[in-house]
């Protein structure tokens, strides 16, 4: 590995640029401005599509069109809502979109995340599809884009993610002769399963309005190609250029996988900031476990931690040697599935906990606090198995972090053969199928049990 994939992308962005401005649109902004005890304080907010996109824009210095959800953004912003940033060294402009509580609830947790997310992911079961939350979506892409319009000359117009699926067709037909690209970082399901989400044929046609369109693997492109063959008939669609030509526009359809900075990682991970975690004494001298997880439902916690129960089940060795580290972030608290499983995760690391656990040795440490960059990389060096383990996932960056911190150890990456990640480092991995709780790793699993190292940089 000689660079990083981020170093990669922001050179290649940088490149293809030359004497144009790029306007970035995501819904999440890469600095918040809050009130901390009457003072304004500034914050990145977690993510890593917001870091990951920084440096570009650093390098670009561009404009940044996104939610300012912060409670003084629009106190230090002027008054079309811009701001510059980084705070410390100002480099781009952050245009800022205000959203009222309904705009959020509508828009946010109602069509992007009870339905478009759970679609795409293929957890139709979970999908609310409501007639009024995809009016507000429609209504906020609509605001996005006329922002967008408002500012945009000759350059590039980047929009980010699901959140966005009807922006483009709008902004094409206000500004013809943009440039506009989108990368949808989640997965693209086959059409059977997109054409539940109504309409699925507008926002098919939507993301046509753009002059590339990139996902993460081969299987994405292939299903995006297909869905346009049923739900656009009227399009042209070349399967082996990638090329569908849509009214007048010709969208060229890739697969880009996101990497990770990990020459930064590795760096960071070789300062050796262990967590100051309460059990850190009952973890050096044992086998250690990782996850890494968003609380969501997609990325097969329960169905890990069951799989867990029944390893120390049919191998009464490994209590006491092995212990599994849960790092678990919040998310969508709001929504009703996001609480449902925040319970079953809760119940489940009791009962295990509470059925083998000693006088010295828990069998699952949880870790719910932030953990700095440093703390975390640490934390991934010191494991000895990563668990990846999603049952659905667009990509999965917590599988090349662990790779990337590992440096000159051999830790051992199990990672679910449906997310995205496999695509490239399925070879390297031990591959497991989430759903497969019965398929316990050996009792071999610790130190002595390792692939060889994958290349995180992919």
């Amino acid at each position: 590995m000689t660079r990083s994939q981020q170093g990669t992308l922001s050179e290649r962005v940088t490149d293809a640029l030359s004497d144009r401005d790029l306007t970035v649109v995501s819904n999440r902004q890469p600095y918040a401005h809050d009130y901390d005890d009457g003072e304004i304080s500034v914050s990145r907010p977690a993510g890593g599509l917001t870091a990951g996109l920084d440096p570009v824009m650093q390098r670009t210095e561009g404009t940044w069109i996104a939610w300012g959800d912060g409670d003084a953004d629009f106190e230090v912003a002027d008054e079309d809502g811009r701001v510059r940033v980084p705070p410390d060294d100002p480099s781009y402009t952050l245009s800022r979109v205000r959203l009222s509580e309904e705009d959020v609830e509508g828009y946010y947790y109602g069509y992007s995340n009870r339905a478009l997310w759970p679609i795409c992911h293929g957890m139709i079961g979970t999908a609310r599809c409501d007639g009024r939350d995809f009016e507000r979506y429609r209504a906020v892409n609509r605001r996005f884009a006329d922002a967008v319009v408002e500012q945009i000359d000759e350059g590039l117009v980047w929009f980010q993610d699901y959140h966005f699926g009807l922006a483009p067709r709008m902004v094409r037909e206000s500004a013809e002769d943009a440039v506009l690209a989108q990368f949808w970082h989640i997965p693209w399901p086959t059409w059977d399963t997109f054409r539940i989400c109504p309409p699925a044929e507008a926002i098919v046609s939507s993301l046509l309005a753009n002059d590339l369109l990139v996902f993460h693997t081969r299987e994405y492109v292939h299903n995006f190609l297909e869905c346009v063959a049923e739900a656009v008939p009227e399009a042209t669609v070349d399967r082996v250029s990638g090329t569908v030509r849509h009214r007048g526009n010709a969208t060229t359809v890739v697969a880009f996988p996101l990497g990770v900075d990990a020459a930064r990682i590795g760096e960071l991970a070789e300062r050796d900031a262990w967590p100051d975690l309460e059990a850190r004494h009952e973890l050096e001298d044992r086998t250690i476990a990782l996850g890494v997880d968003r609380l969501d439902y997609t990325k097969g916690i329960p169905e890990r931690i069951y799989a867990l129960e029944r390893f120390f089940e049919d191998h009464p060795d490994q209590r006491g040697e092995l212990t599994y580290v849960q790092k678990g972030t919040g998310s969508r608290e709001e929504i009703a599935a996001y609480q449902h499983l925040q319970e079953r995760v809760d119940r489940a690391i009791d009962r295990v906990n509470g059925r083998f656990e000693t006088d010295d040795w828990q069998p699952i440490v949880r870790v719910e606090e932030h953990l700095p960059k440093e703390e975390l990389y640490a934390l991934y060096r010191h494991s000895d198995l990563a668990l990846v383990t999603p049952l659905r996932d667009g990509m999965n960056l917590v599988a090349k972090e662990f790779v990337a911190a590992q440096l000159d150890r051999r830790g051992v990456l199990l990672l679910s053969e449906f997310a995205g990640a496999h695509e490239e480092l399925g070879d390297d991995a031990v591959t497991i199928n989430p759903y497969d709780t019965q398929g316990s790793p050996t009792p071999s699993i610790g130190r002595s049990r390792s692939p060889r190292r994958s290349d995180a940089s992919a």
